[in-house]
Formats: structure tokens, C-alpha cells, sequence
């Protein structure tokens, strides 16, 4: 299939775009900015060019990644959010069912699960998240604008009888956490427990979500590593996530103080990406086991971690 793949020359989009043409398709890349896989250079929110590029190289399916994102509000007003994250995402939907697509696959992200409650630790317990948890209540620009982006699909499919996949990512930047200090490849290890995945499996969600998405109508999936936690291990997580570690892991102590890292005193929040494996057949290839087998051979854990990670979109709108 001929797929426009919208956010080509960002970090998802470079892994994203080989895995799609390894599955057969041939690639079409939006993007702000020049990539080796952006054939149109320019933005979604852009609609006459969303149009002439349906046109022009015969789309026949939609994988959507361009966004503005959390590290975008200190660059970008709020308008700058609406008229990408939102009208972009609205011109797109429109030339899908105008060119009577059969799929459309979206990114969206599991920040706008996460309340300024949660944020701000006054929770009793961890929160165990799932694609029933709601109310839904965003805390800045990026999140609602992206929940709004949602229900524009939804709207499309029920409407239009368009079938649409939502993915709600977990993390899998390269840079560091702007809000966590420490070691950052301690910390991307840490969250690989609970809220985590490499870029590479998160690429492959992607691929999994085109293939099953005529059949599943309008889904939406949590993609992140496979925790190891159950519902029961909430209060413990908050008060000594540790101890809870040591559980399930109990050679972690020994293989962390080869590198001098530490384990997460607090852990409040779990995503659980079951529903992913049930309906999509996906399940992320790497977990936290992983990624403690790695280090207990002495090799690099297979994450990537680049600090000077600057996003090619910076300067561009996606």
C-alpha cells in the first residue's frame, strides 16, 4: 500500500518508515523537515497541501505521527498546538474518508492520561492505567489538544464509518527527561517497569495497528513494555517501589551496583498495554528483563539514550 506517513523525519519516523516498507508498503513521508524518508516538506495543518499530496502520489492509508509535543510548550504558543495536534489531525481524517480508506492509524500518547493530581503526588496508590481509565483530564496544551485529536477520530469512524487505530505511546525519547534529574539510561531503564518502550517496538505497534485496523473499526491501545506488576502491587509501588522490584527481580540489586544505579523509590503510575496484545498480537520486545539480562552480561542495554537529541521538527511546525 502507498502510506502517508506524517512526522517521517522525527524520531519515530526514521524507525517507522524501514519497518513499513519491510511489511511491503511503499512509503510517502510528511514532515516540517527534510528527511530520508520525507517526500513532502511541509505541515498537516496545512490542508490544500494534506490534499495535493493525496492526490499527487495516490494515497491509499494513513499512519499519523506528526505532532507538536510536551518539549514543544516552551517553543510554540497554544494555537500552534490546536492547529497542529487538532486541525491537522482533522485535515487528514477528511482526505482518508474522502479517498475511501479502509484504515488510519494515529499516535497519540498516554501524557494525556496523566492528571495534575498524579502529577503532583497525591495519590494514595499508584495509578494502574488502562483504555478504560477516565475521566480524562490533561494538564497542559499537549494533552488536551491530543485527547482532542481523539475524539476526532472516534467522530470520523462513527460518522464515516472510517476505521481508526489510536495508540497511546508510552515513552521512548532518546533525550533526557526534562523534569527527572539523575542518570538518564538509569532512569529510561527504571521505566522500562512501568511506563516504557524502545522506539523500535514502538514502531512496530505502528505496523501491527495498519495491518488489524479494517477489522477493529474505531480501538484505542496503550503500547508500552509488558510490566510486571498486577493491580494488587499499587499501595506497596507508592510507598517503597523498590522492595516491590527486589520481588519480581531479585538478582536487581547486585546487577545495579555493577553501574552505581539505583532502583525508583516511588513508582505512580503502570501502564498496562494487555488489551495491545490481545486485539493488536503485539507485545513489546524488549521489558525491563531485558534489559537487566543485558546488564548482567556486562553489554550496554539495548535503549537508546542521546542527551544532545534535538528533534529535526525544531524551528518547523509538524
Amino acid at each position: 500500500m502507498r502510506i502517508l506517513l506524517t512526522g517521517s523525519s522525527g524520531w519515530l519516523g526514521r524507525y517507522l518508515a524501514p519497518a513499513l516498507r519491510r511489511a511491503g508498503h511503499q512509503v510517502i513521508g510528511l514532515d516540517v523537515a527534510p528527511g530520508a524518508d520525507t517526500i513532502v516538506v511541509g505541515s498537516v495543518a496545512d490542508a490544500d497541501l494534506v490534499h495535493r499530496s493525496f492526490v499527487e502520489h495516490g494515497i491509499e492509508a494513513v499512519v499519523h505521527g506528526a505532532a507538536l509535543h510536551k518539549p514543544d510548550i516552551a517553543r510554540y504558543p497554544e494555537q500552534a498546538f490546536i492547529d497542529v495536534n487538532v486541525s491537522g489531525t482533522r485535515n487528514l481524517l477528511a482526505e482518508a474518508v474522502a479517498a475511501g480508506h479502509d484504515r488510519f492509524v494515529a499516535t497519540s500518547t498516554t501524557s494525556l492520561m496523566i492528571s495534575s493530581a498524579l502529577r503532583a503526588g497525591r495519590l494514595d496508590r499508584a495509578a494502574w492505567l488502562t483504555e478504560e481509565t477516565g475521566p480524562l483530564l490533561p494538564r497542559n496544551i499537549y494533552g488536551v489538544t491530543k485527547l482532542a485529536a481523539e475524539h476526532l477520530c472516534r467522530m470520523y469512524h462513527e460518522r464515516d464509518g472510517l476505521p481508526v487505530t489510536v495508540l497511546r505511546t508510552g515513552r521512548f525519547f532518546p533525550e533526557d527527561d526534562d523534569t527527572e534529574p539523575g542518570d538518564g539510561r538509569n532512569l529510561k531503564a527504571n521505566e522500562f517497569l512501568h511506563r516504557r518502550l524502545t522506539v523500535e517496538d514502538a514502531a512496530r505497534a505502528h505496523v501491527a495497528a495498519l495491518d488489524r485496523a479494517p477489522g477493529l473499526g474505531f480501538e484505542t491501545f496503550l503500547v508500552s513494555a509488558p510490566t510486571p506488576f498486577v493491580p494488587d502491587d499499587t499501595g506497596e509501588l507508592i510507598r517503597d517501589a523498590a522492595a516491590v522490584v527486589r520481588r519480581y527481580f531479585p538478582q536487581v540489586d547486585e546487577v545495579y551496583a555493577r553501574r552505581g544505579w539505583r532502583l525508583p523509590e516511588r513508582i505512580d503510575r503502570v501502564y498496562d498495554a494487555g488489551k495491545a496484545q490481545r486485539l493488536l498480537g503485539f507485545r513489546a520486545h524488549t521489558g525491563f528483563g531485558t534489559i537487566l539480562d543485558a546488564l548482567a552480561r556486562g553489554e550496554a542495554p539495548p535503549v537508546v539514550h542521546d542527551p544532545a537529541y534535538v528533534s529535526p521538527a525544531v524551528g518547523g511546525r509538524a
